[in-house]
């Protein structure tokens, strides 16, 4: 998929010459409200499963006996402006730096935290051949996730067995009927909201 890969370059450079301003402004204004560093900087796991850095604004504090990496839209540990910088999907900048180093690309499986996408068996594995993207088909239909889990029971039993099962049936299929159209169809959709 060199076409893929090279429109990946040539975007995220793009993308970062347009929107560094953006990213520095909510990277101070992410500090102050955090009072800590405002880029937020994670293990994620990527292609064939390797580990890399990924990069957003920090839209969470610490809070006390809280420490899952499910998040819902009422959770606590949300900042003021981090609520204003999820909506937008401005805490997602930074990540056109990992597309760019070529950690991530603009479509794909949105990177797992250690604990999920390392634990997939069979064919599910096909996902880690990839690297993982900002969008994707199983992001643009769960954009809403956080709203949806915050009104389940339990949120982590609803995504690990509803949410993540889907999201890997969905991955699957967009990898095995890949094309650079549907790519540019999902970031336009992403685009619009």
């Amino acid at each position: 998929m060199l076409i893929k890969r090279v429109f990946d370059i040539i975007f995220s450079l793009i993308g970062l010459i347009l929107t560094w301003p953006i990213i520095l402004i909510a990277w101070i204004i992410a500090s102050l409200d955090t009072k800590s560093n405002g880029m937020f900087i994670q293990k994620r796991v990527g292609k064939d499963g390797k580990l890399f850095n990924i990069y957003k604004i920090k839209t969470m504090k610490k809070v006390d006996n809280i420490d899952t990496t499910i998040t819902s839209s009422n959770d606590v540990r949300i900042t003021k402006s981090g609520k204003f910088f999820r909506k937008y999907k401005i805490d997602e900048l930074p990540q056109l730096w990992n597309v760019l180093i070529g950690d991530m690309s603009f479509v794909g499986p949105r990177p797992d935290v250690p604990g999920y996408a390392d634990k997939l068996e069979g064919d599910d594995r096909i996902i880690l051949s990839i690297r993982p993207g900002i969008t994707g088909p199983a992001s643009l239909k769960y954009k809403n996730e956080e709203e949806i889990l915050a009104q389940q029971e339990d949120p982590k039993w609803y995504n690990d067995n509803v949410i993540w099962p889907d999201k890997v049936k969905i991955n699957k299929d967009y990898i095995k009927n890949w094309s650079l159209l549907k790519d540019i169809k999902y970031i336009i959709k992403t685009i619009k909201g």
